[in-house]
């Protein structure tokens, strides 16, 4: 187990730089497996596709075995690595997201892997590849990319006459047009604040940054405020449906019957669709994410959404072997392969530098029929415009739990985004302070 002293170590040294000497040394390699004893890793994860990609890899290994234990999701996996982690028995592979390596790294965590990931950057689009370090060193291995583009009904935007939006002043103008009709534009779920994350990624905010030895915490900058007044203006107007997550069948069911006609999302929330669509599945075409006006295009870095990682753990005793099979998980053309169908995995795409024979088939055909070959386009181009300057700040888990507080009050209308954004500064600045870590802010 890491002791309490290096823990310390790591936290007041920004959160991040000192992890050297923590259970993840260049000494701390590995162990010798054979075909009769093979090194056997831990490997947690929930996607869809994953036991059949472990099966896959068991059954062209024999040196080293993946044992594979399912989980229920990004936050009870992080919680559970946490508990693991306390009692001194962290899995070596964990499925992982991009906000939540800086946290974890600054808790000592997870493993430097540089030396052994690094030399395979280039086999790696730099969006995704941006999400699996911190500082310079690397942690883990990047599974998907996060092209993120919008989806929408053509049935409903032809019926009244409308484009899809290119911006989100047309975004927020289609959206007063298909009020009128008893029609949402969007939904945002009164737990999920993701959309003022992502809103705030495209318009260039920086909430978290290093300065020197410290943390600079910035909630209130112009591009945060730009996203801000797009999210207020949607909520005041009455243009969002607000359906929680909680029922995702419900959501699920008002997407299809027409009750919300679009969404911004990455392919893996397309698999959901099909599988749950009944009355509307070739009625949907894919656009390119809004722009803020004037701005050319962008589309954020995966959070929750996507930007997958194999996270390779602190307390491994075989980190090169784990890191190997962590490339070979996203790298393997059949693993790929699997993963990226959304009927035999999660519809992810690829994190590879060049996923473009993938894209077909993460794209459904059956849901978006005549605009399927317009479709794979969209997002092939969006995984070039993928923001790769977003830092997540060490306290990211703890402030986005509180950020999801403030934001269902702003759902519900009882303060503003701007009030929201006021709270989280002041209030990461002392959490901040109160881990014994340097910022400023």
């Amino acid at each position: 187990m890491i002791s309490r002293t290096c823990r310390a170590a790591v936290a007041l040294s920004v959160g991040v730089s000192l992890i050297s000497g923590c259970g993840s040394s260049k000494s701390a390699g590995g162990q010798t497996g054979t075909a009769q004893n093979p090194v056997v890793l831990d490997f947690w994860g929930w996607n869809n596709g994953l036991q059949t990609v472990v099966d896959a890899f068991n059954a062209s290994h024999k040196d080293v075995q993946l044992k594979y234990t399912k989980t229920q999701g990004s936050i009870p996996t992080v919680q559970q690595l946490n508990n693991a982690f306390k009692a001194g028995n962290e899995p070596c592979l964990v499925q992982g997201t991009a906000e939540n390596v800086t946290t974890l790294v600054s808790q000592g965590e997870l493993a430097d892997v540089t030396q052994w990931v690094a030399p395979h950057k280039a086999e790696f689009n730099p969006g995704a590849f941006a999400g699996a370090g911190v500082q310079g060193k690397v942690y883990a291995v990047p599974t998907s990319s996060a092209p993120a583009f919008t989806i929408y009904r053509t049935d409903v935007f032809q019926q009244y006459g409308l484009k899809p939006p290119a911006t989100w002043d047309d975004f927020i103008a289609d959206g007063e047009v298909l009020k009128q009709h008893g029609v949402h534009i969007t939904n945002y779920a009164g737990e999920d604040p993701s959309t003022l994350v992502t809103l705030a990624m495209q318009a260039g905010a920086h909430w978290y940054a290093i300065n020197g030895n410290s943390w600079k915490v910035d909630f209130q900058d112009p591009a945060t405020l730009k996203a801000a007044t797009v999210i207020q203006k949607i909520v005041d107007d009455g243009l969002d449906s607000q359906l929680s997550f909680a029922d995702y069948t419900a959501v699920q069911r008002n997407y299809d019957d027409g009750g919300t006609v679009t969404r911004q999302i990455s392919t893996w929330q397309m698999a959901g669709m099909v599988k749950n669509f009944t009355k509307s599945n070739g009625k949907w075409a894919l656009s390119p994410w809004p722009a803020f006006a004037g701005d050319p295009a962008k589309t954020p870095a995966g959070t929750n959404q996507s930007a997958g990682l194999t996270l390779i753990t602190a307390q491994c005793k075989a980190k090169a072997q784990a890191a190997a099979a962590a490339l070979w998980l996203s790298t393997d053309p059949g693993a790929v392969k699997t993963m990226a169908d959304p009927a035999t995995g999660a519809g992810l795409m690829p994190a590879l530098a060049d996923p473009s024979k993938y894209v077909a088939g993460a794209v459904s055909e059956k849901l978006l029929g005549p605009d399927y070959q317009d479709g794979q386009k969209v997002v092939t181009d969006s995984i070039g415009t993928v923001a790769t300057d977003w830092t997540f700040g060490p306290d990211w888990t703890a402030m986005y739990d509180e950020l999801a507080d403030g934001w269902a009050k702003v759902m519900s209308k009882q303060q503003k985004l701007t009030d929201l954004l006021a709270h989280m500064q002041q209030w990461t600045v002392a959490d901040l302070k109160s881990r014994g870590i340097n910022v400023e802010g």
